[in-house]
């Protein structure tokens, strides 16, 4: 049997079960999510963003399906995509990290982590300038930028926010206020290396992540799919560790802040 058809056997079929068996998982992530109150503020907001994200991925997918073939084609389309991931990436990133006008810094990570490595890629020559290849390797690691960023930057600004007094006696004591918020920050900053750090330790063990099935359904040998998903999960080690990296500088620079309530 083709690759091709074996994926399509293999794989969850394209039917409206499959409509059906999302729709009631949705539907169940956002009851728990609201009957616990998981939501910062113990209210209900999480089971709305849940409702909102779920849609969203499903038209962004569909939006997606049908025009990565055409993209595919052209260099430049190619590139206007990727521009497009980023700059929806870093918007996304930053308004989780800030509310206010700060939040643009959050490019920065981003593209310290990811372009390095795609331009080795280029360079090398380990993946063409070709869509159907450039284009899923780009958004994996712009995904993982994207979760480290907003990791390391919201830990980092919830512990200046939390242990405020020890930034101001580290200052009273004459450390610059960029290395006493730096002091504070750094511990809990660095938690965000950890979801990437559990997925490296336990690929095999644990989970099978997707590029290894991926490939595997597309017909490579499983040495080949292993040396794929080894790549995957070491540029992305490489990926957050920049990005943890710059976002904690930034915010010890005061340069990603949050908007702190004026003292009475």
């Amino acid at each position: 049997m083709p690759a091709s058809e074996l994926a399509a056997t293999t794989l969850l079929p394209v039917t409206p079960v499959l409509g059906a068996v999302l729709a009631v998982l949705l539907v169940v992530a956002v009851a728990v999510a609201a009957y616990a109150r998981l939501s910062p503020d113990g209210g209900r907001g999480r089971g709305r963003e849940i409702a909102v994200a779920g849609v969203r991925a499903a038209v962004q997918l569909a939006a997606v399906s049908l025009v990565i073939g055409w993209v595919a084609e052209s260099v430049p389309l190619l590139l206007l995509f990727l521009l497009l991931m980023y700059a929806v990436a870093v918007r996304t990133a930053g308004r989780r990290i800030t509310r206010n006008a700060t939040w643009w810094w959050a490019a920065a990570p981003i593209a310290a982590g990811v372009l390095p490595v795609v331009l080795a890629l280029l360079l090398t020559g380990l993946v063409p300038l070709k869509g159907i290849t450039l284009i899923p390797v780009t958004g994996i690691l712009i995904g993982g930028a994207l979760t480290a960023t907003v990791l390391g930057g919201r830990r980092a600004l919830d512990e200046l926010h939390t242990r405020r007094g020890e930034v101001e006696a580290g200052m009273a004591l004459g450390l610059p206020a960029s290395e006493a918020r730096l002091e504070v920050a750094r511990p809990a900053a660095s938690d965000a290396l950890l979801p990437g750090l559990d997925q490296t330790r336990t690929v095999g063990l644990v989970t099978l992540p997707g590029a290894f099935v991926g490939m595997l359904l597309g017909g490579a040998s499983p040495v080949q799919a292993g040396a794929v998903q080894l790549f995957v999960l070491v540029a992305l080690l490489a990926v957050q560790a920049v990005a943890v990296a710059v976002v904690l500088e930034l915010v010890s620079r005061g340069r990603i802040h949050r908007d702190e309530p004026a003292v009475k």
